[in-house]
């Protein structure tokens, strides 16, 4: 099998961006077994509750689902199992460090195929309060009211 380059996303995580603001970014791989990349190559990957936390100077994510391989039979995990991500160590500190001094929370946003291998992209997200949402929800609202007079304009 040839192999594939470039990347294709495979899930996002909508409502983290609603919900929270992405102060940073990180690319990490993850821990998996064969029937679970099958499964995700499908597309049958849910992150919209998950959450990532640091535990013994290692990352899970917790609240991913990954659906069953239909023919997977007993090779099949657990939907909901935690899942390991691949970081440096130095990364891992860093992470942490933020975590625990600034209040931030760690959100997978995005799960991709990249050169064949899954990667998932984790935020360093700081929790909305309802006003900002509103204040975000009326900002999206006037600048779609803008591009949408510009294209009239320019008609």
């Amino acid at each position: 099998m040839p192999h594939q380059q470039g990347t294709k996303t495979i899930a996002q995580n909508r409502k983290a961006f609603h919900d929270y603001f992405v102060e940073e970014k990180v690319e990490c791989g993850i821990a998996l077994f064969g029937t679970e990349v099958k499964s995700i190559r499908q597309g049958k990957v849910n992150l919209k509750e998950s959450w990532a936390q640091i535990r013994k100077g290692e990352v899970w994510v917790e609240g991913m689902h990954i659906s069953p391989y239909e023919q997977g039979n007993i090779f099949n995990r657990d939907p909901m199992r935690p899942k390991k991500l691949l970081l440096h160590r130095n990364e891992i500190r860093k992470l942490d460090g933020q975590v625990m001094k600034q209040g931030f929370t760690l959100i997978p946003l995005e799960m991709y195929l990249k050169d064949g291998r899954v990667k998932v992209m984790l935020g360093l997200c700081k929790g909305k309060q309802l006003h900002d949402k509103r204040d975000s929800i009326a900002r999206k609202d006037s600048d779609r009211e803008i591009r949408r007079a510009l294209k009239e304009r320019q008609k």
